[in-house]
C-alpha cells in the first residue's frame, strides 16, 4: 500500500486494509520464513499532510504463532502496535554516519512524493514480537533428560543428575589471586 503525497485531502486521507499471512511471509528473508507466522494483519490510519510534511497515526492488529522457547508447543501472541510516524521529504544527504537520538526514529524520508506502508506496518510487527515467545510466564519447559513437557506431566528424572562428561569440574577449585 503506497500513499501518494498529493492525493491526501486537507481533512487527511483514512486508511484501513487487511492483509493475508501471505503478505508477511513473502517481505520476510528466507532464512526466518518458518520462524513465526501470522494470522491475517488488520491496518488503520490516517495521513495528514502540512506543506510537504506528512503525519501517519495508525495501529495494527495481527497474531504472531510460534514455538514456545521452553515447551516448544505453538503459542498464539496477540500483538496490538499503535504508531506514530512523521515523514518529511529526502535531501541529498551525505554518506558520513549519523547518531540518531530516540525522537529521530519516528522521522522518515519519503521519495518522489510517495510513502510505502508496507514497510511502516512490517516495522511494527517486527517490533513487537519478543526475542523468546513463551506460552506462559509459568512455562515450565521440556525436561532436559527424558524430553517430558513439564507443563503436561512430571517425570521421574533425576533433579540432580549431573552429566558424566562435566563431573570433573566439581573437583575444580578455583582460587582469588590478586
Amino acid at each position: 500500500m503506497k500513499i501518494i503525497i498529493n492525493n491526501i485531502p486537507e481533512e487527511g486521507l483514512n486508511l484501513q486494509f487487511h492483509k493475508d499471512s501471505n503478505w508477511f511471509r513473502n517481505l520476510l528473508p528466507e532464512k526466518e520464513k518458518n520462524d513465526f507466522s501470522l494470522r491475517d494483519v488488520d491496518v488503520s490510519c490516517i495521513a495528514k499532510r502540512i506543506r510537504e510534511n506528512v503525519f501517519i497515526d495508525g495501529t495494527v492488529e495481527t497474531i504472531v504463532a510460534s514455538n514456545c522457547c521452553r515447551c516448544l508447543e505453538i503459542t498464539h501472541l496477540p500483538i496490538k502496535s499503535n504508531f506514530r510516524y512523521t515523514y518529511v521529504p529526502a535531501e541529498d544527504r551525505g554518506t558520513e554516519e549519523e547518531e540518531l537520538a530516540p525522537e529521530d526514529l519516528e522521522y522518515g524520508y519519503y521519495h518522489d512524493d510517495v510513502i510505502d506502508l508496507e514497510a511502516i506496518i512490517f516495522e511494527q510487527i517486527m517490533l513487537q514480537i519478543p526475542m523468546r515467545i513463551l506460552c506462559a510466564d509459568t512455562c515450565k519447559g521440556l525436561c532436559p533428560h527424558c524430553g517430558n513437557n513439564l507443563n503436561a506431566s512430571s517425570c521421574s528424572c533425576q533433579a540432580d543428575f549431573i552429566n558424566e562428561r562435566l563431573a570433573v569440574l566439581k573437583k575444580l577449585k578455583v582460587s582469588d589471586n590478586k
